[in-house]
């Protein structure tokens, strides 16, 4: 407020002209407004020195505080912002470093030579086959050979399984062969099958990873706990464990051990999680796919588990470039839970 007063009232005045009229006459016109001028300009001058005096002193008041406060709050204040700089730097360097290893971890991104156009496009086809497939296809053609799902022995049912998961697999590597054949030949790293390389040790870690899995399995049930009014189920995996029958127990083995972990890893981790480094970072794409993983499972009682496990599954195979490696995992853990239900 006073530098705004004192730059309004430091203003010169403002000069009005007269004119001087050249007839003979009195001169009061010209006097008097003379004076008056002359009155206004000594004002001025006063009220001038009175600011110039008064800014002085503000000014002075204002070095010495200044002053005072360099000569006094320095050392605090500068160590202060000197210790929080380098707690900032310091924090940033961590977090580059933690970042420059998970990448130097987990991997470059793939070079993608498709659109969000075309991996929308096989993952809606493949949710649709998987369903068409499971639901109507393989039930019609059960029905029109004389066979319903009840009439069934457990070896019957666990070969109607087989025949339903193997069928549904096939689909889903049709329908990448047919929306991918566009863009071949693909890059090297791309579907990738090796035997060679050293994953080994990355399988191994990702097995001692299976308990906290099933930690994370009885965590989900007591977060979201069955409802009461929900009918408990026995499943046919179950119903053949329970009977003991050793064929149709060989037949869900090679269900959940060998073809579920094949066509899956293909789908997921084989296309969707490339597939989506052309838009985010490598490790981003290996969650948004665990998660997607997660859902194709549709069931709530078991996401955080089959979340999890799809990173671990994720993790090994960007590290590998190898789909081998996360479809070995993958097996071990479906054949860890079948044993485990054996019990």
């Amino acid at each position: 407020m006073l530098s705004s007063t004192c730059s309004h009232s430091l203003l010169p005045p403002r000069f009005h002209k007269t004119r001087v009229s050249s007839r003979h006459g009195p001169l009061y016109p010209v006097t008097r407004s003379f004076r008056i001028f002359e009155s206004h300009s000594r004002t001025s001058n006063k009220e001038w020195n009175k600011i110039s005096c008064f800014r002085n002193e503000d000014f002075s008041s204002r070095t010495q505080k200044s002053e005072y406060v360099e000569h006094f709050v320095p050392d605090e204040v500068e160590s202060e912002c000197k210790s929080s700089n380098t707690v900032k730097k310091d924090l940033k360097s961590i977090l580059r470093e933690v970042a420059d290893a998970v990448s130097r971890a987990i991997g470059s991104r793939w070079t993608v030579p498709w659109t969000a156009e075309t991996i929308m496009q096989v993952m809606l086809l493949w949710v649709a086959a998987f369903w068409f497939i499971g639901s109507w296809m393989v039930p019609f053609a059960a029905h029109i050979a004389g066979f319903s799902w009840e009439s069934l022995t457990f070896r019957g049912q666990a070969l109607l399984s087989l025949v339903t998961d193997v069928t549904e697999g096939v689909a889903g590597i049709m329908i990448l062969h047919r929306c991918l054949s566009r863009f071949r030949p693909l890059p090297s790293d791309w579907f990738r099958f090796s035997l060679k390389g050293n994953w080994q040790f990355d399988v191994i870690l990702g097995c001692l990873m299976f308990p906290l899995v099933n930690r994370l399995s009885q965590f989900n049930l007591n977060l979201l706990p069955l409802l009461p009014s929900t009918p408990v189920t026995i499943s046919s995996v179950e119903q053949s464990i329970l009977a003991r029958d050793p064929v149709a127990m060989a037949l869900y083995a090679a269900v959940v051990s060998i073809c579920a972990p094949v066509w899956e890893e293909v789908v997921f981790r084989g296309f969707l999680l490339p597939s989506l480094t052309k838009y985010m970072p490598v490790w981003c794409a290996i969650l948004v796919s665990s998660i997607v993983f997660a859902l194709a499972h549709f069931n709530v009682q078991r996401m955080l588990p089959l979340i999890f496990l799809g990173i671990v599954m994720g993790a090994v195979f960007a590290r590998s470039r190898n789909l081998l490696p996360s479809m070995l995992l993958h097996s071990l853990w479906n054949g860890f839970v079948f044993l485990d239900l054996m019990k």
